[in-house]
């Protein structure tokens, strides 16, 4: 079991370099700054409002829903992050500099990603017409964080399953 967990993270730390190649060039990173930052929570609460304001049916069920969803999501996270503590690329990998200071120590798994994958996913829901650019922009979410070096590629996967999974289980829940 050792050897296959040793073997995922050197093909990990690869996929990570070969992405990391792609710093260089200035739109990237500008352009990874600015998703970094629409990821980190306060666009997906203000959205909530603005349909729970808005759309007085609809809204409510979406904002309740994301909200039950949040709040099985990140007390998972905070578990797992602290549990495997997973130290980030920026801090593992002496030739990679971070182009953000991360919040934290732990790297996995992403709460970028599973923020974004849980809202892409309770919007989806109620809102079938937007599912493909809700996964478009939370998958660029979760490349951003790669790109700016404090996220390996398997980070991203396991906050992206965590977040649609806590969505999918509350939706449930909540018969939606």
């Amino acid at each position: 079991m050792q050897n296959a967990l040793e073997k995922l993270s050197a093909a990990d730390t690869r996929i990570f370099f070969w992405f990391s190649g792609y710093r260089i060039f200035r739109p990237v990173e500008y352009a990874s700054r600015w998703v970094s930052r629409c990821g980190d929570g306060y666009l997906y609460g203000l959205a909530g409002i603005l349909l729970l304001l808005l759309e007085p049916l609809q809204g409510r069920h979406f904002f309740a829903a994301g909200a039950w969803a949040f709040a099985l999501e990140l007390p998972l996270y905070l578990l797992l992050k602290n549990t495997i503590q997973r130290d980030r690329p920026c801090h593992a990998l002496s030739q990679i500099e971070a182009l953000i200071k991360p919040s934290d120590r732990f790297s996995f798994p992403s709460g970028h990603a599973a923020a974004a994958f849980l809202f892409a996913t309770v919007v989806s829901a109620f809102y079938p017409q937007a599912a493909v650019i809700m996964y478009l922009l939370a998958g660029i979410v979760g490349l951003s964080r790669v790109l700016l070096g404090v996220h390996y590629p398997a980070d991203i996967l396991a906050g992206a399953l965590l977040g649609y999974v806590s969505a999918e289980l509350v939706l449930v829940f909540l018969g939606h």
